[in-house]
């Protein structure tokens, strides 16, 4: 047994000392991303460069010369807009959402109650919930942050919902028997074990939500990226679409990566 022993353990400690430097760059996961993304530039430009028409599809160089031409003139501008109201309708739609989903989790009278409603709210295309909103409430910023907020709201509510079902009520009875405060239940017991789902809700929310703004954008506001990506489009204008495209898409990718997967890491660091 001993030689067995001694024999797979040489042999494991052989296969990490054959381990390349090469190896171990290529294993990195920052080095596979930036590896992954510029073999995807390279594909677009080679397609870039077999089309006919290069205003169809423009190559990286020309949408990076368009990207630094947009930030001389108004691109920061039209994209903090835009950010704007994606918070805005983010946090509304997190914190309602929430509440409503936590609450029909508990209670099951609720959740039979406003079972229906959910279902007819997840079902109503984001487009009518628009138009809707800017027919009664006018072409104003109050209308747009409500249509997005509550395009939203039934999703994160789904979620939190499911999520509060999940929670062991073993851990709920544990805090009964030390006779803790309501708040200290909430915040100690309940919460933790959403806080999982609280962050799923707000990846897919922030994801969702960005889009669902440009649509509200190029329907109903004279500014941000959605308004401005219509402009270009009457123009036939791809080169400056892709740039406003990707300048705000690695502003929402950078939140992503530096805010909520951190977040992430640090709420469920108990586990």
């Amino acid at each position: 047994m001993k030689l067995l022993q001694a024999h797979f353990g040489s042999s494991k400690n052989d296969d990490i000392k054959k381990v390349s430097p090469v190896q171990k760059f290529l294993e990195n996961d920052i080095i596979r991303r930036l590896m992954s993304i510029i073999v995807l530039t390279l594909i677009w430009g080679l397609a870039s460069s077999l089309l006919n028409d290069k205003d169809l599809l423009p190559s990286p160089i020309k949408v990076a010369e368009s990207i630094k031409y947009h930030f001389s003139q108004e691109l920061f501008f039209h994209i903090s807009i835009t950010l704007f109201r994606v918070f805005i309708s983010f946090f509304l739609a997190i914190i309602i959402g929430s509440v409503i989903g936590i609450a029909m989790g508990r209670s099951k009278i609720l959740d039979d109650y406003f079972d229906g409603w959910l279902i007819l709210s997840l079902n109503v295309p984001a487009l009518v919930t628009i138009i809707l909103c800017f027919i009664w409430f006018g072409l104003n910023e109050v209308a747009a942050i409500l249509a997005v907020a509550v395009n939203k709201i039934p999703t994160v509510t789904v979620i939190l919902r499911e999520g509060t079902k999940a929670i062991d009520e073993r851990l709920i009875d544990v805090g009964k028997i030390y006779k803790l405060s309501k708040l200290k239940m909430i915040t100690e017991i309940i919460l933790p074990q959403l806080y999982p789902y609280i962050v799923s809700a707000a990846r897919s929310g922030l994801a969702l939500i960005w889009k669902i703004v440009l649509v509200v954008e190029l329907l109903g506001r004279s500014n941000g990226v959605g308004f401005k990506i219509n402009e270009f489009f009457s123009m036939f204008d791809t080169t400056s679409i892709l740039a406003y495209t990707f300048v705000f898409i690695f502003f929402i990718m950078s939140i992503e990566w530096f805010f909520i997967k951190p977040l992430e890491k640090k709420l469920t660091s108990w586990r």
